[in-house]
């Protein structure tokens, strides 16, 4: 039967970063998304008031060019495009599903993923407020989870999750196999496998041997 990959982003297919930190990196505010993350870390920020106050942050000056140039200078693991290529040479499938906003996950589809999953913040540049309902959170992704193994036509027991953090904690609870990569104490206890590293393609070979 077939598999379905699950990847998270940021924190695991981008190295000790994530989308926001890269683009507000592009408009100097880095002091500024510093703050937010940590407030969203410790739980002081919910997804949808850290979406709010990044947006707020962003809208007098985010442009596409601004949102390409730090998908392309952001900090990826080596061997994305190659693990997701053997993937889905072997029949499988993979996906993403992150918190993050949707016009900078969906990028990925262009490196192999068969579907990537956002958050539904405002299009750039930013015009209009963020729609709370479009704001993924954790128990989220395990939702969208089970909507891509209808598409696929694979069951959770079918499932590997890739993650580092609690954003992740519940969909690795659901599925029967997970890599926590680079990962905190929310999830370790909970993976079949971690890996430390900036190789994507070593993660996935946990999976693929068993080891």
């Amino acid at each position: 039967m077939s598999k379905l990959h699950l990847f998270d982003m940021d924190g695991t297919l981008l190295y000790g970063s994530a989308a926001a930190i890269e683009i507000s990196r592009q408009l100097g505010l880095e002091r500024e998304i510093g703050e937010l993350e940590r407030g969203f870390a410790a739980g002081e920020l919910t997804p949808v008031r850290f979406a709010q106050r990044a947006c707020e942050l962003w809208a007098a000056e985010l442009t596409e060019m601004q949102v390409a140039a730090a998908f392309d200078g952001a900090p990826w693991l080596t061997g994305i495009r190659e693990v997701w290529a053997d993937i889905r040479a072997r029949g499988e499938r993979c996906a993403v599903i992150s918190l993050s906003p949707a016009f900078f996950v969906e990028r990925l589809l262009a490196w192999g993923a068969d579907a990537a999953h956002g958050s539904l913040w405002p299009a750039v540049p930013i015009r209009q407020a963020v729609e709370p309902a479009g704001i993924l959170t954790a128990a989220a992704k395990v939702r969208v989870a089970d909507e891509l193994c209808a598409r696929f036509g694979v069951t959770r027991a079918d499932c590997v999750a890739y993650g580092d953090s609690l954003s992740d904690a519940e969909l690795f609870a659901a599925v029967p196999r997970s890599v926590a990569v680079n990962a905190d104490h929310h999830v370790s206890d909970l993976a079949s496998f971690a890996y430390g590293g900036h190789d994507l393609r070593e993660a996935y070979e946990l999976v693929r041997t068993g080891q």
